[in-house]
């Protein structure tokens, strides 16, 4: 399992447009990637989950990632987090 930090500079937040990228950028690797904030977590891979989290600017996150692919899939959300959110 792959982990990472991260905190939201997007002013507006984790909203429908990049959340939106986020799964189809997710939807690329077979590894699961899960994001959490204090005890809400949610597949990355179900738009309605993670926009329910109601991540906002200043917040920070986790990302986990686990499974076949997960170095590269952790090396590209992270790199997914730091250009658009």
């Amino acid at each position: 399992m792959k982990t990472f930090n991260y905190v939201i500079t997007d002013e507006v937040g984790i909203h429908a447009r990049p959340a939106g990228m986020l799964v189809k950028e997710a939807k690329k690797y077979e590894s699961q990637i899960m994001i959490k904030k204090g005890d809400k977590q949610a597949d990355v891979r179900k738009l309605m989950m993670l926009m329910g989290m109601g991540v906002k600017c200043g917040e920070e996150v986790t990302v986990e990632v686990t499974g076949s692919d997960e170095e590269e899939a952790c090396a590209a959300m992270e790199a997914f987090f730091k250009t658009n959110l």
